[in-house]
């Protein structure tokens, strides 16, 4: 069971990207989960969450750019990045909690590998 970061890639300033976060192997469903990045020489910070219900939480410096969504049917969220700027150029990583077991509501907690995000002024 593994979770699949992708989508990141070298964009203008004001572009946009789609970063994507499929599970993978004997999964039977994602509950809550989120994207976090890492900037060179910065400490991981929070971008955006989302509950199972589909309650979303986002930093104060994503807000109104980004968007986290998420579809039940493929185990897989999406985080929309719109109007990049420099300052969103880092890794990006996926975490989410993923149902393991069948007919069973435990989870266990991955975090995806990262996507490079590169945001060029």
């Amino acid at each position: 069971v593994q979770l699949q970061a992708s989508g990141g890639g070298l964009v203008q300033s004001g572009g946009s990207l789609r970063l994507s976060c499929a599970a993978a192997g004997s999964v039977f469903g994602i509950g809550g989960g989120g994207w976090y990045r890492q900037a060179p020489g910065k400490e991981r910070e929070v971008v955006a969450t989302i509950t199972g219900d589909g309650n979303t939480k986002y930093g104060d410096s994503v807000k109104g750019r980004f968007t986290i969504s998420r579809d039940n049917a493929k185990n897989t969220l999406y985080l929309q990045m719109n109007n990049l700027n420099a300052a969103d150029t880092a890794v990006y990583y996926c975490n989410a909690d993923l149902r393991v077991l069948r007919f069973s509501e435990y989870t266990r907690n991955y975090w995806g590998q990262g996507t490079q995000v590169t945001v060029s002024s």
